[in-house]
This record gives structure tokens, sequence and C-alpha cells, in this order.
């Protein structure tokens, strides 16, 4: 029986992630803004399920939050590092205080929890670190620079990770789903840009209307992806990217091929920088 960890565990593919690993037996700290809502959404698995109130920008609660569950259930097997929301918004009509509460949370707060969780794997000599990233952390995407940005830096973060404490037999993963039908562009998850900047008025207005559009519509199951992301936790030897859903799936690989194509075209340039002899 592993102990999961999950933050943002309160809704969407959070909530999703601890039901399907409470269902497969396992023991779950969900972890979220408000608890009262997890505990009512997860009820019915007993001492199994330990609620407890964290914002991942209070350095301090994520301490006693990490605390708590040790104190609790002893250990901690699984991290799922799933707290965020979207900063959308051209870059130039974000302000810088917005641009940095996005930072604030989706990569440093998920960094303090980590930080928090590793002493307690290290001393276990095990454990499953899974970041959520976004199909955002492999390619950008209009109107979400802020949102990309965090998640191209916890790609770097979470793969260099991965390689620092593999000696201490804890596994990382990125988790990179791509459009869940999910409240993430609702107004409680999703934010706009705060400054007003009128050539970006068109433009930003029909990129809003796409995402409004798209809300509530999206093909990817949050259901579905709980469950394959409890299989991912089973896994002996886990990937360091996992790409959620089909269309993740196409932009993995679209990637690769685009990376390859350009690398070729401008091979004797690139090769052309050392020192000749």
């Amino acid at each position: 029986m592993k102990t999961w960890f999950i933050t943002g565990a309160g809704r969407g593919l959070g909530l999703e992630v601890a039901r399907a690993a409470l269902e497969s037996g396992d023991r779950v700290v969900a972890a979220a803004r408000r608890p009262e809502v997890a505990a009512a959404e997860l009820s019915g698995f007993g001492d199994r399920l330990l609620t407890v109130r964290l914002d991942v920008t209070d350095h301090a609660a994520v301490q006693a939050g990490v605390d708590a569950a040790v104190d609790r259930f002893g250990r901690i097997d699984v991290l799922v590092n799933n707290a965020g929301y979207g900063q959308l918004g051209t870059f130039e009509e974000i302000s810088a205080p917005a641009m940095e509460r996005q930072f604030a949370t989706n990569v440093f707060g998920t960094m303090a929890v980590t930080r928090a969780v590793l002493p307690v794997m290290r001393a276990q000599r095990s454990g499953r670190i899974l970041t959520v990233s976004s199909i955002a952390g492999l390619r950008g995407f209009e109107g979400a620079s802020a949102y990309t940005a965090t998640k191209f830096a916890l790609e770097g973060w979470s793969e260099t990770l991965g390689l620092e404490v593999a000696q201490f037999g804890i596994k990382v993963t990125l988790l990179e789903p791509g459009f869940f039908r999910t409240d993430f562009l609702d107004p409680s998850s999703a934010s706009y840009g705060d400054v007003d900047v009128p050539d970006y008025a068109e433009y930003s207005a029909k990129q809003k209307a796409g995402y409004d559009a798209a809300n509530h519509q999206q093909t990817g199951d949050p259901v579905r992806y709980g469950r394959a992301v409890v299989a991912l936790a089973a896994s002996d030897e886990p990937p360091v990217r996992f790409a959620a859903g089909p269309d993740s799936y196409e932009i993995v690989t679209n990637r690769a091929d685009t990376l390859r194509a350009d690398a070729e075209k401008w091979r004797d340039l690139s090769v052309s920088t050392d020192f000749q002899n």
C-alpha cells in the first residue's frame, strides 16, 4: 500500500488522481486550498484519506502539510505536484506582478513542496515524484506566454532533479496532459492579462473567445487520466516524460520531428563553431 501526497487535490485532475489512488487501495493525503471540498468529494475511504489545507505559495503551510502526512502514515511514496493555474494573455498584457504570481505558484510552489518531501523519500531510499507539466511545456501557445514559461521551467527542473535523486531510489516523471474536461479555463482557475494594450485588443479577444468555446468541450477524460497516473506510478521503469492524451502524444512526436529537421537543416553552421585544427 503506497502513500500519495497530491497537491491541488480539491478539483480537476488532482482530484481524479486522488480518487484513482484511493480506489486502487492506496492511502492519500489530499492537499488543497479548500480541504473540505476534497473531503466531501472523496468521502467513503475511511482512514486511508487525510485532507490538509495547503496553498503551495505558503512555504510554512507546505512543511506543516508534509509533517502531518508523515505523522499520520509514516511515509510518502508518491508525490504528485499538481497545484497550479493558467495565467493567460499576451506577454505585454501581463504585468510583472501577475507574471511573478504565476511563477510563485506553478514553479516555486512546486519546488517548495518537493523540497519538503525529498528528505522523507531520501530516508526511505525510495519514492516517485510526478510533476504536472503540460503540452504547453513542449511548445509555445499563443496567448499563454506566462503559463508556457512556467511549464518550460518545470520541464528542465524536473529532468535535472531526476538525475540528482536517482541515487536514492527516487524516480521522477513529468506528466504532460493535453486538453482535459476540467474547470481549468473557468474564471475560478484561469486569469487573463491585467494591462490594457490597445494594439492587442482584437487579437486577445479572439484568443479568449477560442478558449471560452473550448471550455468544457475538451476530449480528455479526467477519470481515465487519474487511472493512467496510478498505473504509471506502479511502473518499475517510469518515463522521464509521459504524454497524457492523444493530443499530447501528437505534439510530442511532432516536436521531436521538428527538432531533428531543424538540426539537420542547420547542421553545417552548427558544427562550424569549434576551433579549426
